[in-house]
C-alpha cells in the first residue's frame, strides 16, 4: 500500500466529488471543476442537481464497490526477478 494522501481528503476539496471522479475515471478533476465552474453561469440550479447526482455515484462506488479493488494482501500472479545486465564494452 502507498503512503499517498487520498485525494478526496484533501483540505482544498469541498465534498472531494470531482477528486473522486477523477481518481475513479482516471482524468483530472480540474477539466470537471472548470466544466462545473462554467456551467453556473448559464444554468446554477441544473449544475447543483448534477453535482448532487454526481456525489450520490461517488457515494454508490465507494460504499457499494469498494469490494472490487484489490486489497493489498492479495498476492501478485507474477514475482519480479532480479536481472543482472553485463557491462557493456566501450566504443574504440
Amino acid at each position: 500500500m502507498t503512503d499517498q494522501p487520498n485525494p478526496t481528503r484533501e483540505w482544498r476539496n469541498m465534498f472531494g466529488v470531482c477528486a473522486a471522479l477523477g481518481e475513479d475515471v482516471g482524468f483530472d478533476p480540474l477539466w470537471l471543476r472548470i466544466a462545473l465552474s462554467v456551467g453556473l453561469i448559464w444554468n446554477w440550479q441544473a449544475v447543483l442537481v448534477l453535482y448532487a447526482a454526481l456525489a450520490l455515484v461517488v457515494l454508490i462506488a465507494r460504499v457499494a464497490i469498494r469490494d472490487l479493488k484489490p486489497s493489498a494482501s492479495v498476492t501478485p500472479l507474477v514475482q519480479p526477478v532480479a536481472v543482472e545486465l553485463a557491462p557493456l564494452a566501450k566504443a574504440a
